[in-house]
């Protein structure tokens, strides 16, 4: 296979002695005094300004393929390494492709900051080419969206958007800069911190949180006490405090699906993955509770079910930094507005060192060898000489010894990614939780392997997935972006014939999925690219594809016939879960 030979990079312009400072040049400042190093972007006519004086300052600019996939990467870049990722792209359709990364990262609480480029003020209202209401499009989607119309507010307007998206519940921020604002001369200075204007929009810093009493008088009285312990943890760079609670308090902990990574699946105390793919013996020990402690999560659909029947036994806690959530999903016995580090922080101080919840760990640990035991446990179909999904993942976890960044899309591969993979770190498993968005893993895995190049990065996706974002190939291999991607490739919509064995009736409409060779595509692009077809094949071409300084990825050829259980069917709850077809 021949290499690709990529553009020789375009001569730099001569800049003149004394550059004016235009609205471009303050937006860049403002970047760099909150220490940008990367963006994630897309030129087009109406954000030329900004790209004209992106040379001179010291932040990487990654040429994406589509604007969804800057969102995408910079979300990617903002979870791997707790900052806040920053994408750009022009007005338009530049700027409407933004906003499904919008909605992911708004769902899942990520901060980022978008920029688009607008047509001039004089043009706005006119349908002026290229001109669309991005402001009025983005805000049911973002934290907080407005257009900068003044050339003088361009420094605050930067600085206040990173406080927003960074401060209480994170997420998006969008900025939208008409062209002529960009390109008007400004004097005004870089704010300082008590120049913002933003005490309706920030939580204030409670520290120590009073309603821990309660709550440590209610885990004193539980016998069976439980931890459901989701994304907010890691967002509060809580997930030591999590453990030390947790182990003072003797409190066996389960995870959401964003949660994946706050206590490492190895310790005695973990339960594991919860909710409507998660493992059994969690979903029991969740039905099972008197007393379930909610931190960071929302209690949202994909872990309740059928509320009626949540937690049946338990006093529900829920711990929230977003005052909205409490009690909208789950009845909930004691509702507590703080930071998930506060509230831990404040019980840890509050805690005796409690004796061993022998008979509580013994029925979980039990309910946990029958889960273990079920046949689609470890699905077998690679020792009858098939390929399956959950081998391919396992043996991903034991060749990267488990410390790898894994990125995973939305469907099948998604599940089998957070039971198999075996986490044992925050900020390693990175995916769309709320919005569930295909399309997610290439891109995102793109940011997330720049933000943390320390860590080797996988995305782990299916052929369904893969197709909506696999032109960010380019991007991979213009920028040596080192992104090992897996796509599992069962040649369906994997999740759709499932749903469609086990509740349509088999109908198998719009469910196969005609696909390229995805070696000979990684091959056009100058990537190499390996292909399984067996279980015997997997570890060599793991090797292979790691052994790679660049990006590679490896064609997995699934049986399609697998399927993820245990499942929760629509309109049941967790005590309903069906753990095999009845077929």
């Amino acid at each position: 296979m021949s290499a690709l030979r990529l553009p020789d990079p375009e001569p730099q312009p001569t800049l003149p002695a004394v550059a004016p400072r235009i609205g471009a040049r303050a937006v860049m400042e403002g970047l760099v005094a909150r220490g940008v190093s990367t963006i994630f972007g897309y030129p087009g006519g109406a954000v030329l300004p900004i790209y004209d004086v992106l040379r001179e300052f010291p932040i990487r600019h990654v040429l994406v393929r589509h604007e969804q996939g800057a969102t995408h990467a910079a979300d990617g870049f903002s979870r791997a390494t707790g900052g806040v990722g920053v994408a750009m792209a022009t007005s338009g359709p530049g700027a409407t492709n933004l906003v499904t990364g919008l909605a992911t990262a708004m769902m899942d609480s990520v901060p980022m900051v978008a920029i688009t480029g607008n047509v001039a003020r004089s043009l706005l209202g006119r349908d002026a080419f290229q001109e669309t209401d991005i402001v009025g499009i983005a805000l049911p989607v973002t934290k907080y969206a407005t257009v900068v119309m003044d050339p003088d507010e361009v420094p605050l307007a930067i600085a206040e958007a990173f406080e927003i998206a960074s401060s209480g519940r994170p997420g998006p921020v969008l900025l939208d800069f008409p062209k002529d604002v960009l390109q008007a001369e400004t004097s005004a200075p870089l704010p300082g911190p008590a120049d913002l204007r933003l005490p309706g929009l920030l939580r204030p810093v409670r520290g120590d949180v009073p309603e821990a009493d309660e709550l440590a008088a209610m885990i004193a009285n539980a016998e069976r006490p439980l931890i459901l312990s989701g994304h907010g943890v890691q967002i509060a760079g809580a997930t030591d405090l999590l453990r030390q609670v947790a182990e003072r308090s003797q409190i066996p902990v389960a995870h959401t699906l964003l949660g994946i990574g706050n206590i490492d699946e190895r310790h005695p105390l973990s339960v594991g993955y919860a909710g409507m793919h998660g493992w059994m013996h969690a979903n029991k020990a969740i039905q099972n509770c008197d007393l379930l402690i909610g931190i960071g999560g929302r209690y949202d659909d994909r872990i309740t079910g059928k509320v009626s029947g949540f937690a049946p036994h338990a006093k529900i806690v829920h711990v929230d930094v977003d005052r909205s959530e409490i009690g909208k999903n789950v009845r909930t016995d004691l509702g507590i507005v703080a930071d998930a580090g506060d509230l831990l922080a404040a019980l840890l101080k509050r805690l005796p060192q409690s004796e061993p919840r022998t008979g509580w760990m013994e029925q979980i640990a039990e309910w946990r060898t029958v889960s273990e035991a079920r046949s689609w446990h470890g699905s077998g179909a690679w020792r009858e000489g098939r390929l399956s999904a959950d081998y391919v993942v396992d043996q991903i976890g034991e060749a990267t010894d488990h410390e790898a960044t894994l990125v995973s899309d939305v469907g099948q591969n998604q599940m089998w990614a957070a039971r198999y993979f075996g986490f044992r770190k925050p900020y390693h498993h990175l995916s769309s939780g709320g919005l569930g968005t295909m399309g997610y893993a290439v891109p995102a895995a793109m940011g997330a392997a720049l933000g943390a190049p320390e860590r080797e990065t996988w995305a782990i996706t299916g052929d369904g997935g893969f197709q909506m974002t696999m032109q960010e190939l380019g991007t991979l291999v213009q920028d040596q972006i080192p992104v090992k991607i897996a796509v599992l490739n069962n040649h369906r919509l994997g999740m759709i014939r499932q749903w469609q064995e086990i509740i349509y009736d088999e109908n198998y409409h719009s469910a196969e999925l005609f696909g390229p060779d995805l070696v000979r595509l990684c091959e056009a692009y100058g990537m190499p690219a390996f292909r399984a077809t067996r279980p015997e094949q997997v570890p060599d071409v793991i090797a292979q594809a790691r052994a790679h300084p660049g990006p590679t990825l490896i064609d997995f050829h699934l049986d399609h016939t697998q399927n993820v259980y245990p499942m929760m069917l629509p309109g049941l709850g967790l005590s309903e879960m069906v753990e095999e077809s009845e077929r």
